[in-house]
């Protein structure tokens, strides 16, 4: 800051301030250390095992060389000692190959390991603070009080649920490293942990620690990598394993939590679960309809396992005696039509009502999955038609139960139970399907030159598609000829309609709804899977006749210039013809995805945000007037990723920065990546991330926390993101040798032969930027530490917006600040920029720069990256006031502040480690050892940084 800016010097503090000032900060200093110590003495015995595993496992020898390691560069982060630093870089470059591996496997062990001691404390501290009776910001509890304050009343909660449909849905992710059998065990792990809290004897005590001891043993000699690549089939049993965990029980759980806020209302289920794995064909050969049928088959026999179960469960507590307590006649006449004749139950009409339900739920698994229950009281009878024929009998129970004092035992398990059903169906949850705009062009240009209808389609000008497209939604006839032969692409499109259709009759209209089109750039791509879906039967009727479609026409908008003509290409799409009466007649719902990866590879992190909330008002004002004409609603689905640069960071945060009128009760984003483990592995953890989303959609939609933006406000950030855009683009796309640089200096060319995901990392066999598919793009990134996508050209931009008018430097300054302060979409958008720059670190950056041949490209480039970051954090600091990152998230900064020692010897290894394997690919001489390591450092960085992919 220019001297002549300072404020006038203040009086020096006297030695009493200073004195009171130095004991309040080691008050706080020792009241923070109190509150982490459970966290403090949970790492530190975490810590202790894994180094007697590896000492027993390993060697003397190798665990001392580990210690060594680690004391070097606790040494070098948190005491800055360069001799340290030195050291710790001499001995990593010593190591031999089997050295290096078992030293990368002990750190990214560790960082699984703080992990779960971080999940657990995050949980400690809730229960803490609910004890307490202090409402920690995001719970139901905080949001209840505060629409109590602002005197929303119980009704209009009760209404807006009523017409909500909030939605996470799990993706496929190519950047998703852990198997399965590490999560399975790092379960077991997280649960002795919690075990640990409630034991009192020193000999409970040493038995848990026998059974952490048997589970990290169990951890080191599991294999960390898969050996083959990543099935679609693998990818649906790692996500069907998180609603074993947490979702089947944690969801009815805050139903329930809501129930109790709102006493005397019937909640409906507006909390859903989506998903696209099985179903997401976009870039991904390997995605089928056999792969679609395989996801609702497994989904369903998830939720009827899980429903055979606890009817199991409940058949053990409803011992219940006729000759002690009456039923309902219903109720009778249920237990009446189960054809458990044992004598023993004939008292008991309870258990034998849930033996007739639990054969017929054996009947309906078998009938939709072709599986057999596991137990059998009697053989499997009459499947179940849907899962509303299931509810009505549970209900019959619950009636039973609750007239006849009985209301207790209901609300244990049938409760939670009947809520499942509601909400999971027989299907688990929605599965979308989703394709490429130029896929679905491909193949109506083949079905309509083999029916002779148009021979060059694809040739046609935007408004003769159009109009042929809604000519043929006008003929009931079918455009496919009987023996004609296809291309393989057009079959297996065409097969993913019909199979839709047969899941649908299968499973019920909930498990698939949404048709999803990527790279929606015209009014012609949204009619052509309107088309295709008349093909398979899902649109009946023709347009001036009563036509109804059974799935959603999903626009995704991706780029910046798509995200630009998102409101008038969806306003063109509306006046059409027939349109609006289809899509009333279809439930008057309108989804639209929002692309927050590739904007932001397009156009930078600012710039793609500021295009995102620009999009959103546009699109709320169209969809206002649909509303109040014809009641269409709007829902937006946000696809954000794991990391900032693609929309990650505190889903509260950014639902409550979302820009005016654009929730109203209705959302949908992604979940994806290690984010999946990250905010799901733990139930109590999932249920307050599922609490959360709930928790920001009612208060931004009740209480309107954002309001219409000043004009500067939207001015200033036009300004800074054109500003920033321009910066960015300069770097990516206009900077000769920056793709050279990009594929020498990060990890992506070891990324692209990991086994860690079913989808290929770059859309064409290309190395441009514009065909790497934005994932790999920001995962690479966050590996070598820089995560340039979470910040890159804000600070040039700062600089540009502060010079553009020097006599008005101060007032520009000062604007920006009230911007921070004022405008929950600036500050959210700051906040996630302050935790990416937190979490990079330009020092180690700088080895991976030296991966490039060309060192004077590498030079170039890298200095260019970090002067950059420089004025990105200068610009921060002016901003926001706070020198050092995090100052405002202690709790964030201290997490990094423990962990980062222990992710500096990965990075340093994993270059190490890629300059010897490159190396050795040169030579034709790769060794799978070197490979092995390199993968292994991958896992364990994704690990420690927590929001990658």
């Amino acid at each position: 800051m220019p001297r002549a800016a300072r404020p006038a010097a203040s009086p020096a503090p006297s030695s009493s301030r200073r004195s009171a000032t130095a004991a309040a900060a080691a008050r706080a200093e020792d009241d923070a250390a109190e509150k982490n110590r459970p966290l403090v003495e949970d790492i530190r015995l975490l810590g202790r095992i894994l180094g007697d595993v590896i000492r027993e496992q390993e060697g003397k020898q190798a665990y001392e060389l580990i210690e060594r390691i680690r004391q070097l560069s606790v040494a070098y982060r948190l005491k800055r000692d360069t001799q340290a630093g030195k050291s710790l870089d001499r001995v990593l470059k010593n190591l031999s190959g089997d050295q290096t591996v078992s030293v990368i496997r002990a750190f990214s062990y560790f960082s699984h390991l703080a992990n779960i001691a971080e999940d657990r404390h995050h949980v400690r501290r809730r229960e803490h603070h609910e004890r307490q009776g202090h409402l920690q910001e995001g719970s139901l509890a905080m949001t209840f009080e505060r629409l109590a304050q602002k005197d929303v009343r119980a009704d209009d909660v009760a209404k807006t649920l009523a017409h909500a449909y909030i939605s996470p849905v799990l993706t496929a992710h190519p950047t998703e490293v852990q198997r399965k059998s590490i999560l399975d065990a790092e379960r077991a792990v997280a649960e002795l942990i919690e075990r640990r809290d409630h034991l009192h004897t020193q000999r409970e005590l040493d038995e848990n620690e026998a059974m952490l001891r048997a589970r990290v043993t169990q951890l080191w000699q599991t294999r960390m990598l898969r050996y083959s690549k990543l099935t679609v089939a693998n990818e649906i049993e790692n996500a069907l394993s998180y609603y074993h965990a947490t979702f089947l029980r944690q969801i009815p759980k805050l139903y329930r939590e809501l129930e109790h806020a709102l006493p005397g209302f019937d909640i409906p289920s507006f909390f859903r679960m989506g998903n696209w794995i099985g179903g997401d064909r976009d870039g991904n050969p390997n995605v089928t309809a056999a792969t679609l049928e395989l996801a609702l088959r497994e989904q369903s026999e998830t939720a009827l396992r899980f429903y055979l179960t606890e009817v199991h469960e409940l058949g053990a507590e409803l011992s219940v005696s006729a000759l002690l307590v009456q039923v309902t006649p219903e109720m009778q006449a249920l237990a009446e039509r189960s054809p458990d004749t044992n004598v023993h139950r004939l008292d008991e009409p309870y258990r034998r009502a849930l033996t007739g339900i639990y054969s017929r739920l054996a009947g309906t698994l078998h009938r939709l999955t072709g599986t057999e229950a596991l137990r059998h009281a009697v053989a499997p009878s009459t499947p179940y038609g849907s899962a509303e024929a299931l509810l009505a009998d549970l209900r019959t129970i619950e009636a039973s139960l609750v007239s006849h004092h009985g209301a207790a035992m209901a609300s244990t398990r049938l409760c939670p139970l009947i809520r499942a059903v509601q909400v999971f169906g027989f299907h688990l949850a929605t599965v979308d399907l989703r394709q490429s705009s130029d896929k679905h062009e491909a193949v109506v240009t083949e079905l309509l030159a083999l029916a002779k209808v148009e021979p060059r389609y694809a040739e046609l000008s935007e408004d003769d598609k159009r109009a042929l497209l809604l000519r043929l939604l006008n003929d009931a006839r079918p455009l496919q000829v009987r023996g004609a032969s296809y291309s393989e692409l057009t079959e297996s499109e065409l097969a993913i309609f019909e199979t839709a259709r047969e899941m649908r009759e299968r499973f019920g209209p909930q498990s698939i709804k949404h048709y999803i089109i990527s790279h929606t750039e015209t009014v012609s791509d949204l009619l052509e899977v309107l088309l295709l879906q008349k093909e398979a039967g899902l649109v009946r009727g023709t347009l001036d006749d009563g036509a109804s479609a059974a799935l959603i026409v999903v626009p995704l908008f991706e780029t910046i210039g798509d995200l630009r003509n998102a409101a008038p290409i969806m306003r063109e799409f509306y006046a059409l013809p027939g349109i609006v009466e289809l899509v009333k007649r279809s439930g008057a719902e309108q989804d639209i995805m929002l692309g927050y990866s590739d904007s932001n590879k397009d156009g930078g992190f600012f710039t793609s945000n500021w295009e995102l909330y620009r999009a959103e008002i546009a699109l709320v004002e169209l969809f206002d007037g649909l509303r109040d004409e014809h009641g269409i609603t709007l829902r937006l689905f946000h696809g954000r990723g794991g990391t900032v640069g693609r929309g990650g960071g505190p889903s509260y945060q950014a639902i409550l920065a979302q820009p005016p009128g654009t929730v109203n009760g209705q959302i949908r984003l992604t979940e994806q990546g290690e984010v999946i483990a990250s905010k799901y592995a733990n139930p109590e953890i999932g249920r307050r991330n599922l609490e959360t989303l709930v928790a920001a959609t009612l208060e931004a939609t009740l209480l309107h926390p954002t309001k219409s933006a000043p004009k500067a406000f939207l001015e200033a950030a036009h300004e800074i993101s054109n500003a920033s855009m321009a910066a960015y683009r300069n770097l990516v796309y206009e900077t000769p040798g920056f793709t050279d640089y990009f594929f020498a200096a990060t990890p992506i060319r070891e990324i692209a032969e990991l086994n860690i995901g079913s989808r290929p990392a770059s859309r064409k066999a290309t190395r441009a930027i514009e065909d790497l598919r934005a994932i790999p793009w920001g995962f690479s990134w966050g590996q070598c530490r820089v995560a340039l996508p979470g910040w890159f050209g804000f600070g040039s931009a700062i600089e540009a917006f502060l010079a553009a008018d020097p006599k008005q430097k101060k007032e520009r300054l000062a604007l920006l600040q009230r911007m921070y302060k004022q405008w929950p979409f600036f500050r959210t958008l700051l906040s996630n920029m302050d935790m990416v720059l937190a979490k990079s670190d330009m020092g180690l950056a700088t080895r991976y720069a030296e991966l490039v041949e060309d060192k004077r490209l590498g030079k170039k480039i890298f200095a260019s990256i970090q002067a950059e970051w420089q004025r990105t954090h200068d610009a921060l600091t002016l901003i926001t006031g706070e020198k050092r990152r995090l100052a405002s998230n202690p709790a964030l900064a201290r997490s990094i502040e423990h962990r980062f020692p222990y992710l500096d010897p990965l990075n340093h290894l994993q270059v190490e480690l890629m300059r010897r394997y490159r190396q050795q690919k040169q030579a034709g001489e790769v060794s799978e050892r070197v490979q092995r390591g390199i993968h292994i450092s991958i896992n364990g960085v994704a690990a420690g940084l927590r929001n990658t992919g």
